[in-house]
């Protein structure tokens, strides 16, 4: 217990610990895929319904999406941060274990509404789907957690569980807001599902030491930090190289060779890291220093998740551009 469990926290400190519980940094993640699905929809404007519409959805996949599903988490992990995170709300005793179980059954319920609203507004078919959407999401997000599934144990199906609900479910959701939904967009929401599901299973680096030590299966634990990566660049590889070919197919000329150039660029360097797991970007290490972009891609004491973090400077760069690109030239495509 820390000093907060002492004393009576004020109204702020409260609210402060409440919105800890939500991990607001988590909110940024599911942006790219509703901007770009709303912006190939090819129906958006910038007017000011459709302004208020966008962040009216920003908020459901965000705050109260997003927010539930980091709630949830701390809720049932809060013996183990006991251990590992004694800081964290539940713990630190700023916020009760009752308190928090109401922290995301509200969120929950207020995303609920948020996504009757729109299916209420939208009607019809896209209105439906949306609101399935969230309760999928939310589902999900749940699930992720607690028992008796607690999908985050699994190996093989916790990094799908992220990736589908951050990554497939807020593309689609940004384009139906605005349009019905578009099979370029069907592709793109796979594509960057796939990304994120190879992403997530090399983000288990950094913590490879520790989770052996307690018998936890993860995927580096399992089969090595080589056989980790050929599993995720796999993943990544195929799915970056569908896309690419998408550029070709769908006519995109200049984005064809754009798209091309940049997937050349993330296999250097993926074979860098593969050949060295531990050194192999460190060529990146003084460009991450010179741009400012240290605090952007995090920390790590982990060689290995050190030079994942640096990899994901070229590897999210590249892909960001390349998604925003595509999604305007989607927009223009005829239906």
């Amino acid at each position: 217990m820390t000093d907060a469990s002492k004393r009576a926290l004020s109204l702020t400190e409260k609210l402060k610990a409440h919105l800890e519980l939500l991990d607001p940094i988590t909110w940024v993640g599911v942006l790219q895929g509703i901007v770009c699905g709303a912006i190939a929809s090819g129906q958006m404007k910038l007017t000011i319904t459709h302004l208020g519409e966008f962040a009216l959805l920003a908020l459901l996949f965000g705050p109260l999406g997003t927010g539930f599903s980091q709630s949830v988490n701390d809720y049932y992990d809060r013996d183990l941060d006991r251990i590992n995170e004694p800081s964290r709300p539940i713990p630190s005793g700023r916020v009760s274990e009752k308190e928090a179980m109401w922290n995301w059954i509200l969120v929950g319920v207020i995303a609920l509404m948020v996504s009757g609203f729109f299916a209420h507004y939208l009607g019809g078919v896209r209105g439906g789907v949306l609101f399935l959407l969230t309760v999928f999401g939310l589902m999900m997000g749940y699930i992720y957690s607690a028992p008796p599934f607690k999908l985050k144990n699994n190996v093989l199906l916790s990094a799908p569980a992220v990736g589908i609900s951050y990554s497939l479910i807020t593309w689609i959701a940004g384009n139906l807001l605005y349009a019905d939904l578009r099979v370029e967009v069907v592709w793109m929401a796979v594509i960057n599902a796939l990304i994120a599901i190879g992403l997530i299973f090399l983000n288990d680096f950094k913590a490879i030491e520790g989770d052996r030590a307690q018998g936890l299966k993860s995927l580096p634990v399992m089969i090595g930090v080589r056989g980790t990566y050929l599993v995720a660049f796999t993943l990544i590889d195929l799915a970056f190289g569908t896309f690419v070919y998408l550029m070709h197919a769908w006519e995109f000329s200049l984005m064809f060779y754009f798209s091309l150039v940049s997937f050349l660029i993330i296999l250097i360097t993926q074979l860098m890291l593969y050949l060295d797991p531990e050194d192999g970007a460190s060529a990146l290490e003084n460009a991450v220093q010179k741009t400012g972009l240290r605090n952007v891609v995090g920390k790590s004491d982990v060689k290995t998740h050190k030079s994942y973090l640096r990899y994901l400077v070229v590897n999210n760069g590249l892909y960001v551009l390349n998604v925003i690109f595509a999604s305007i030239l989607i927009a223009q495509k005829p239906l």
